[in-house]
């Protein structure tokens, strides 16, 4: 997937929400229901596990034709060829680049600062994501990106941009229309009581790109 067409549902994966055997199923049922790229977020230190799930996981996205990032691990990144999620003191993008090479999806977090933006886009990244938007359980405290952020990145950066934080299916067309190329959802999509809920919210925030 070209950055160019970055664009659509951006599902997260949360360990304690996917926990008890609820990873793999979840996630399939997102992609089913759309998901365009998927990030592998797990801060646990069980490596074995962790590449475990990672291949499992691109077996999944390849299958669905989606993109699989792995968040704040190159090693596991360019053990696998996949995509790459930088934050703030995760490492050097830069770096990443040069490991990953020019086709890798490589996104950074850049919270509510267009600057960081900017030092991001020069060194190299995919994508852009900026929050929090909204109160998050995933990223508890004050929401600090607002929709004039979004537009005024839209205007600065040519390159796709992600909103996250505590977005819902009721706040993501506002979200689109100042420029969010990406929707990165963890608790409207995955916290669900069954992958059939999960794939029905997948679509739903997948057919907010068609219009």
């Amino acid at each position: 997937m070209s950055t160019g067409l970055l664009r659509g549902l951006y599902a997260i994966t949360d360990s304690q929400l996917l926990a008890d055997g609820k990873l793999l199923p979840y996630v399939e049922a997102a992609l089913k229901g759309g998901a365009q790229l998927l990030q592998y977020r797990d801060k646990s230190s069980d490596t074995a596990r962790r590449l475990h799930d990672a291949q499992a996981l691109q077996e999944l996205c390849a299958r669905y034709d989606a993109s699989l990032i792995i968040n704040d691990d190159l090693e596991l990144a360019a053990r696998l060829g996949v995509g790459l999620h930088l934050g703030q003191g995760d490492g050097s993008l830069l770096a990443a680049r040069q490991r990953l090479g020019p086709q890798a999806i490589i996104g950074a977090t850049c919270h509510a600062q267009l600057e960081l933006a900017a030092a991001a886009a020069a060194n190299g990244a995919s994508y852009l994501a900026f929050g929090r938007f909204f109160n998050s359980q995933t990223k508890p405290g004050v929401p600090t990106a607002t929709l004039e952020l979004l537009e005024q990145a839209r205007n600065r950066f040519a390159l796709p941009l992600a909103a996250i934080g505590g977005i819902t299916l009721a706040r993501a067309p506002a979200l689109i229309a100042n420029g969010a190329n990406l929707l990165a959802v963890i608790n409207d999509l995955f916290a669900a009581e069954d992958a059939s809920a999960v794939e029905r919210r997948a679509r739903a925030f997948s057919e907010l790109f068609t219009n």
